[in-house]
């Protein structure tokens, strides 16, 4: 072997060294952390046991009507990202979190996340929490897939669906879901890499909502032990063949309110797109409306305010 090659390959085996260095420092602090955060990660509700696992829901307020609140794909912590605008309600209504597995402080399952599988959960873990309906479901995002399952399957315990800029089966159609970067952040989470950029922990709860300091700690603590968790991932894999179901099913007719974003913050669709496929859908629900909120795609840590008045409105009618 020549002298530079020699000379090239020892460089290129001190930069692998320093990367293997760096890595094993970062997991090493990224356990320390997790350690260190357990107190943080405290349940704040209710445990249930799902099939030998736990389950998460968070119930606070009275009423005689129940608001469920189900998170869009990757929110770490659902019982905190929502809390702006139940915050609001919780004098006027029941408000139930449901966290689904892999999510805040529910337990990680691999598992298939077939769209029976998950609405069997939710409803088995509601039941267990002693939470009867009918309900009025408040799903943000790809929840809206479930929500709308659910009143398809079981129309009697829907009292109405109110859409936090919720995912519609027309979505799914062309969107591209990729897996390997999805991977890529689990493997991030996982040795601790994604420490180095604090402002991933930042979310718009955190940025743009009412959380208390200790609050913000505890959502920080739950997204450095909850990101890209193969349960999210194995959701992410399944949501096609979901929205196909939910499509084939037709139009539930339930009583629905959509809040629909400018379509920024993680939709991956332009404006008018996004507004398009959510208006048309609800065109199809006899007792539909919608209202167009000029803000990005985590509607209730935004307009939590006017989107809460318009909940009020919308369920005295």
């Amino acid at each position: 072997m020549k002298k530079g090659a020699k000379t090239m390959l020892r460089v290129l085996l001190w930069i692998v060294a320093v990367i293997v260095i760096l890595i094993l420092i970062c997991f090493v602090y990224h356990r320390y952390r997790l350690n260190a955060e357990k107190k943080l990660r405290e349940p704040l509700g209710q445990l249930v046991d799902i099939n030998g696992n736990n389950m998460s829901i968070y119930v606070e307020g009275s009423g005689s009507r129940t608001l469920v609140f189900l998170s869009g794909s990757g929110t770490c912590s659902p019982i905190l990202d929502f809390k702006s605008l139940y915050s609001l309600l919780r004098d006027d209504y029941r408000i139930v979190v449901v966290e689904k597995f892999g999510y805040g402080y529910s337990d990680i399952v691999d598992e298939d996340r077939n769209i029976q599988t998950i609405l069997s959960e939710t409803r088995l873990a509601l039941n267990k929490a002693g939470i009867e309906g009918p309900y009025v479901l408040c799903p943000h995002s790809m929840s809206g897939i479930e929500a709308l399952y659910w009143a398809q399957k079981y129309p009697d315990e829907i009292e109405a669906i109110i859409g936090l800029d919720m995912a519609v089966p027309e979505y799914y159609e062309n969107m591209k879901i990729n897996l390997a970067l999805m991977k890529l952040g689990q493997y991030a989470a996982d040795l601790g890499i994604t420490r180095l950029i604090p402002t991933l922990a930042e979310s718009d709860a955190i940025k743009h909502g009412t959380l208390t300091n200790d609050e913000k700690n505890r959502y920080r603590a739950i997204f450095y032990n909850r990101t890209a968790t193969v349960t999210i991932i194995n959701e992410a894999k399944s949501v096609k063949d979901n929205a196909r179901i939910v499509a084939q099913n037709g139009v539930p007719q339930v009583p629905m309110l959509l809040f629909i974003s400018d379509g920024t913050g993680g939709t991956g669709f332009d404006k008018e797109t996004w507004r398009r496929i959510q208006e048309k859908y609800i065109s199809e629900v006899e007792s539909g409306k919608y209202i167009e909120l000029d803000c990005p795609h985590y509607v209730h840590d935004y307009e939590y305010g006017r989107i809460s008045e318009e909940i009020k409105s919308f369920l005295s009618d």
